[in-house]
Formats: C-alpha cells, sequence, structure tokens
C-alpha cells in the first residue's frame, strides 16, 4: 500500500487491533491508531514504526459524539482509504438484569459510535474508489443469539445492518464495504469473559475455557492474527468483489 492510502484503525492498543495494526504495519504505510487513552497505544507504535510504517495516535472514545467529531476533524486532510471499525465492547448480565443504561452503552459503543465516525469520514474513503475499504470487526454475536449477551448481541446485529444498507448504497461509487466475525478471541476481553464467569460460578478458568468453547467445532480461541488477516485481505484489492459480507472467523461455530 502507498503512503497516499492512509488507514485508520479504532480500538488498537491491544487485541484484535493492536494485530490488524502490525499485519498493515509496512514501509511506506500511513497508519493512524485510536484508543479512549492514546497513551496506551505507545508499545503499539513502537512496532508498528519498526516495521517501517509512519503510525500517528489518536483519542476516540465512542461513547462521546463530540470525540468522534473531533477525530474527524483531525483526520479531515489525510488521504484515508481504509476504515478498520475495530473499537468496542462487551458486557454481559440476564435479560431481566439488563437495565436500560447496559443497553445504550452497549448500543452506544458497538453500533452507533462506529456508524457515527463512519458517517463523518465517509466523503473522504470515496474520494478513493475502489482503493478505499471500510471493514467493520462485529462478532458471532452479530449473526446468532446467545444468553446473557441481549444488549452485547442487539449492538452487534446494529452494527451488521448499517453496514450492509452502506455496502448496497455505495456499491457503484467503488467503496468496499465488509465486516468480519469472530468468535472468542485470545483478547483481553476473553480474559475478562473468563474472569466473570470463575467469579460467578466458582470454578477454575479451565472450566469457563470449555464453558465459552463448547460451540466451537474446533474447540480452542481464535487467534487475533488470524482476523487480522482476513481484515488486511478485505482491505487489499483482491478482494475488490467482496462486498457487503460477514465473513465468520469462529472455528465452526456459525456453520
Amino acid at each position: 500500500m502507498s503512503a497516499s492510502r492512509a488507514i485508520l484503525v479504532t480500538g488498537a492498543s491491544s487485541g484484535i487491533g493492536r494485530a490488524v495494526a502490525l499485519r498493515f504495519a509496512a514501509p511506506g504505510v500511513e497508519l493512524h491508531l485510536s484508543a479512549r487513552d492514546p497513551r496506551a497505544l505507545e508499545l503499539v507504535l513502537e512496532d508498528v514504526r519498526a516495521r517501517g510504517a509512519a503510525a500517528h495516535a489518536h483519542a476516540l472514545d465512542l461513547l462521546d459524539a463530540a470525540s468522534i467529531a473531533a477525530l474527524a476533524r483531525t483526520l479531515r486532510d489525510v488521504p484515508l482509504a481504509v476504515l478498520v471499525n475495530n473499537a468496542g465492547a462487551a458486557e454481559s448480565a440476564p435479560f431481566l438484569r439488563t437495565d436500560d443504561a447496559l443497553f445504550e452503552r452497549m448500543l452506544a459503543i458497538n453500533c452507533t459510535g462506529p456508524f457515527r465516525l463512519t458517517r463523518a469520514l465517509l466523503p473522504q474513503l470515496l474520494a478513493h474508489g475502489a482503493d478505499a475499504a471500510i471493514v467493520c470487526v462485529a462478532s458471532t454475536a452479530a449473526k446468532v443469539g446467545a444468553p446473557y449477551v441481549a444488549a452485547y448481541t442487539a449492538a452487534k446485529h446494529g452494527l451488521l445492518g448499517w453496514m450492509r444498507s452502506l455496502a448496497a448504497e455505495v456499491a457503484k461509487k467503488g467503496l468496499r464495504v465488509n465486516a468480519v466475525c469472530p468468535g472468542y478471541v485470545a483478547t483481553p476481553m476473553t480474559e475478562r469473559t473468563l474472569a466473570n464467569i470463575q467469579a460467578k460460578t466458582g470454578g477454575t478458568r479451565e472450566q469457563a475455557l470449555e464453558a465459552i468453547l463448547a460451540s466451537s467445532p474446533q474447540r480452542r480461541l481464535v487467534e487475533p492474527e488470524e482476523v487480522a488477516a482476513l481484515v488486511h485481505f478485505l482491505a487489499s484489492r483482491e478482494a475488490r468483489s467482496i462486498h457487503g459480507q460477514a465473513l465468520a472467523v469462529d472455528g465452526g461455530a456459525t456453520s
């Protein structure tokens, strides 16, 4: 990718976002990485620059419309051609204990925030035509339901919904729009899920891991680099005929 094709990766401080940033990092690439606290990006910036890419850190809080608007203003003169909507969060609760605050927070972080950011950056992306791509990191929760994650599932379904509508709207303009839907990935977010299960059940980490992998035929966590490889491919010109799709990376869980 040339320096005229800048890339924004949200939630790039750890997990999938960090893996995506490293996958894109190469000489001549201009990477813009965001996190709620840009100081959390320092180690990622070092690793990205060590691979020869230009890298810039930005603050972004998807719960705050002003933060989203501020990032869009910062990037308005950047030749942005790839947007990876990776930032998100997952919280769980039984349906009867899923209060309005939790439900609205999951929608804001996982659906509304990425929608606002994409809308703000869309003119720049459209300017690159067939060289441009949007990749949303959704979840298997965007495809199927599961107990105790009604709010998260609703948000990820919403993300997939507006992604598909946008894909239909811009298809003739060259911009490609897709989503990846990972299952459980070996990230800090999954470790928090395991800790939560342990706290509620009194079991071991191994028992918690067995429980979350029960629906996966491969019975293993997905590695962040596997998700990053698919994101990188979907942003490439080789994937120019893949559009409006939600591709699972889940060890066969949703097959």
